[in-house]
């Protein structure tokens, strides 16, 4: 994968290291010395899209959160990594916050660096989609305006109803890309907690010496770093839903305080004097068997218990390939509107790429070659 990172710093020692490592992976790498050239070149619409970001936090004028802020409304998706000198943990949860995927603590490692940099070109890939037609939040489909007739997947949404009718928690389980999130907030929606808040986490996309603080909070000099109070996730969601994607990713000393949270209803915020009530929806995802996590060793088996009270399954493309021709005319209908073109039908090569590609039932991953005929 031969990709174009950008490297923000000011110190030109630095930018000189980061670009001979980064290019023996075989990336095209350009540099940036200050956040004014670096939001400007990733604005750019003559040049190569940038692909990933390796910025420097502490920069004199336009500092790296205020990079991320600049950048993160008119690219949502791109991936940006934090470079910083010190490791406080209160900085680094603003810009992770703010939109950052993953931060390095200077110096840099060279294999430390390619991890995290095929780690968010990863994350791209699998979860990419066309950010002009992805829904805003509140316009997030019920259940009533989902897409599928196929007996697995109506299986799926009598079975999601049912959850919204409690508020015990619910494990979701399904391989990447079926709708996972969409399925927790159709289960919000339709609880009567659907006028409080739902808050998304992705378990997998959390530095492991963040993730206490970020899901549990922690009081304002709890630690090296804390210059103020941290409100974690649980808080945020009080009263509401908290949807905690890729769930079997979180370290096992982390799972035995989320295990303390579901039998309390309690949060124990990093330096705090006392516990903080709470009041959530616990809905967990995952695309691995959450039993096979627990035989391996990677997940608790009194924790599975308790995230797998109310289990669903969310069926596979390639388990509902009835469902294609009628998710096909949605989403053509979808970016025609969202393009402002005339919608017109699929076309014959097309209806047979997506029925039955090299003679094989269709893939769930199966790229198309074709879509609709303008």
């Amino acid at each position: 994968m031969n990709e174009t990172i950008l490297i923000v710093d000011d110190e030109p020692t630095q930018r000189h290291l980061l670009t001979a490592m980064i290019a023996r992976s075989g990336h095209h790498v350009e540099n940036a010395g200050d956040g004014s050239e670096a939001v400007a070149r990733i604005d750019d619409p003559e040049k190569p899209a940038i692909a990933c970001v390796i910025l420097d936090m502490q920069m004199p004028g336009m500092n790296g959160l205020d990079v991320l802020q600049a950048v993160r409304p008119r690219h949502p998706h791109l991936p940006v990594i934090i470079l910083t000198a010190h490791s406080g943990v209160s900085r680094v949860v603003e810009a992770m916050k703010a939109g950052a995927s993953d931060f390095i603590v200077k110096p840099a490692s060279a294999e430390r660096l390619r991890t995290a940099i095929d780690s968010a070109l990863s994350h791209v890939s699998m979860t990419g989609e066309l950010p002009h037609i992805k829904p805003s939040q509140k316009d997030f489909p019920g259940f009533e305006n989902m897409v599928g007739e196929s007996p697995p997947f109506l299986d799926a949404i009598r079975l999601g109803r049912k959850a919204a009718a409690v508020s015990i928690p619910v494990l979701i389980e399904g391989p990447s890309g079926v709708g996972k999130e969409i399925f927790a907030r159709a289960i919000h929606q339709a609880s009567n907690r659907k006028a409080k808040p739902f808050i998304t986490v992705n378990c997998g996309a959390i530095p492991e010496n963040l993730v206490e603080s970020i899901l549990f909070g922690h009081e304002k000099g709890a630690f090296t770093g804390a210059s103020d109070r941290h409100i974690g996730k649980f808080q945020e969601a009080s009263g509401g839903t908290l949807f905690l994607d890729e769930v079997g990713e979180l370290p096992l000393d982390v799972q035995v305080k989320l295990l303390r949270v579901l039998q309390e209803n309690e949060v124990d915020p990093i330096g705090a004097a006392r516990p903080v009530p709470v009041d959530i929806r616990l809905i967990s995802a995952t695309n691995r068997h959450m039993a096979a996590l627990v035989e391996d060793g990677h997940v608790r088996e009194d924790l599975f218990y308790r995230l797998n009270v109310f289990p669903l399954t969310i069926p596979a493309l390639q388990d509902r390939a009835g469902d294609i021709p009628l998710l096909a005319r949605h989403f053509v209908g979808q970016i025609a509107r969202a393009e402002n073109l005339e919608e017109k039908p699929l076309s014959a090569d097309a209806w047979r790429c997506f029925h039955k590609p090299h003679g094989r039932a269709i893939s769930a991953n199966y790229k198309m070659p074709c879509f609709w005929r303008w």
